[in-house]
């Protein structure tokens, strides 16, 4: 990071990935407690050396870098303190602590990741209960005693879920639901042993009761009461939890919902049968295509499997021993929306690859996994992105809140090509040459796959094609990721309009060149290159990877740094890289 990332950081404002302090002479005792903060919560920036007035409203006024007198001793005085016992670990490493200078002003730079779930919580002091610190958009906060039991249980490799609940039996298991539920165990798994087996022998075996041989005491446990249990025993054990389903697909200012599946009295609330009376309204409206396996109608898709496999994440990440939460499912007209109460235990990155399961349930992952539903452990989320990903729609999106402590999962049907046609049109639609009419006849020209005289000239596409090529990378507000996608999706469809218009070569020549001037833009922004990035892709060989400390040692330059200037030719594609891991490897495009 230099001056200018640091100002471009600064200029945004304050907010929950960065803190500033003014630290002239010494490092501030509340560096600590920023330490805690967002190690705890998603990690971020400490600058020393900014000044915040809090009277001023444009942020290059509000923040003003006057910089710190002996930033060698601060950071001396900083690494001595975090390694005296002040904090109850270290998890920093020399790379998350440099000094940035420009023009005879210094800045001292602390980026402190987020930490591993094992380690949490990070704590100021000798009391975890006292000194943990949490990070929201107002700033650091004390966690809350049941924030960090939260943290605490987390630790605990079996998960949250085998835990005995003394006093509760057999007896609180509902017969009805243990009934459905050993149906359809029985039904995929006809050879089984269990099938044998009494109520309580079953449900032992599930991990749904359980003697806890070192006190002696024994029960259901939560799995157990959580899937199987009678409402009643539910409610006076987990008061805290709640189940809500909604459908609000087709909602008008007079109505809500169209379909609503929470505690009514009417159904025993526990979660398996939240989970059986759910699914099938989730994907009861969802195309299924007419096909015929052994004689017989399958009516599966890869899209009704994801959604399933979101339910069960779901239930499976849950923390039900917060202090309050709800597992709510929203249907709405463009897709859907789950949520579980806990935070992530795992990093976005670790998630989105896969290969590393590792929910606080795994218990009742075992339990809807042996009837059916449920990938392989740390496959499901990978399996889901790949779904919408074949489909063509919008990439899902995770969303973490750990003020209210809860996950949002976002599943919207909507098309890749639809979202950034519509940024595309508002901003074509400036140009003379266009009306807006014009350029959305020219977006169903792309879907529809035709060009007739009602809607659009060959000629006009052409020069539609090109404004749209022209102005792609102007767009801000549309990721790298959904552009290129967008591309791959138009050029195909103008490929298949030239076929039915019966002017293929034409069509393929004009593609040709349109895609031409898009590598001359390329070549345009490589010019643009700052002159430590030209000197990257100087010594590095096309096709053969490096990793960031073989570049860093080749130009001289801090590990830090070495990263951020590679992460930014992986940005514009001069780059790329294969892992999100330390083990990260970059390899220089052929382009």
């Amino acid at each position: 990071m230099d001056m200018k990332s640091i100002k471009q950081l600064l200029y945004k404002g304050e907010k929950v990935d960065t803190e500033c302090k003014r630290a002239e002479k010494a490092v501030p005792k509340s560096v600590y407690e920023s330490y805690s903060a967002f190690a705890n919560t998603k990690g971020g920036y400490i600058i020393l050396g900014v000044e915040e007035d809090k009277s001023k409203q444009l942020p290059e006024e509000r923040f003003i870098i006057q910089g710190i007198d002996n930033p060698v001793k601060q950071m001396q005085d900083f690494w001595s303190t975090i390694n005296s016992g002040k904090v109850n670990r270290n998890i920093l490493k020399d790379e998350n602590v440099y000094i940035v200078e420009e023009e005879g002003i210094s800045v001292l730079v602390i980026h402190v990741p987020r930490v591993d779930y094992k380690q949490r919580p990070v704590y100021v002091g000798e009391n975890p209960y006292m000194g943990t610190y949490k990070r929201n958009n107002e700033g650091d906060y004390h966690a809350t005693e049941d924030e960090v039991r939260a943290m605490l249980r987390d630790q605990n490799p079996e998960g949250n879920d085998s835990l005995v609940l003394e006093y509760y039996s057999i007896d609180d298991i509902d017969s009805e639901t243990l009934k459905h539920y050993r149906k359809m165990f029985q039904n995929r798994n006809p050879e089984h042993i269990w099938n044998s087996y009494e109520d309580k022998e079953f449900l032992e075996a599930l991990g749904g009761y359980r003697r806890n041989r070192g006190t002696g005491t024994e029960g259901l446990t939560l799995a157990g009461l959580m899937m199987f249990g009678k409402g009643l025993a539910v409610r006076d054990e987990f008061d805290n939890v709640f189940m809500d389903y909604r459908d609000e697909s087709h909602v008008t200012s007079e109505i809500r919902w169209n379909d609503r599946v929470t505690y009514d009295g009417t159904w025993e609330n526990n979660l398996f049968n939240f989970f059986t009376k759910v699914i099938s309204k989730l994907t009861v409206d969802l195309k299924k295509p007419f096909v015929l396996e052994n004689q017989q109608r399958v009516d599966d898709t890869p899209v009704h499997k994801a959604i399933r496999e979101a339910f069960v994440n779901l239930i499976i990440h849950a923390d039900y021993l917060l202090d309050a939460g709800t597992l709510k499912i929203i249907k709405t007209s463009d897709g859907f929306n789950f949520t579980n109460p806990g935070i992530l235990k795992l990093p976005k990155e670790e998630i989105f690859k896969g290969g590393n399961s590792k929910p606080r349930n795994p218990r009742m992952q075992t339990m809807l996994r042996l009837i059916g539903f449920g990938d392989n452990a740390g496959s499901g989320f990978p399996t889901i992105l790949a779904v919408w990903r074949d489909s063509g729609w919008v990439e899902p999106e995770l969303i973490e809140d750990t003020v209210l402590n809860q996950v949002t999962l976002k599943l919207r049907t909507v098309p890749v090509l639809d979202t950034v046609m519509k940024s595309m049109v508002e901003q074509l639609s400036n140009i003379p040459t266009f009306s807006k009419n014009e350029m959305e006849m020219f977006i169903n020209t792309l879907k529809d796959n035709r060009i007739s005289s009602t809607n659009i000239s060959q000629a006009d596409l052409i020069k539609m094609v090109n404004l749209l090529y022209d102005r792609l990378s102007d767009i801000a507000n549309n990721s790298k990721d959904d552009i290129e996608k967008a591309l791959d999706v138009i050029a195909q469809k103008i490929s298949e309009i030239a076929i039915v218009s019966g002017d293929s070569s034409k069509f393929t020549k004009e593609l040709t060149d349109i895609l031409a001037k898009t590598a001359e833009k390329s070549a345009e922004s490589a010019e643009r290159l700052s002159d430590r990035q030209k000197q990257i892709l100087s010594i590095m060989q096309t096709g053969v990877e490096y990793s960031a400390s073989e570049i860093a040692q080749l130009l001289d330059l801090k590990g830090s740094r070495t990263r951020q200037l590679l992460n930014e030719l992986v940005k514009i594609g001069a780059i790329t890289g294969t892992t999100a891991t330390k083990k990260r490897r970059y390899i220089k495009t052929d382009n």
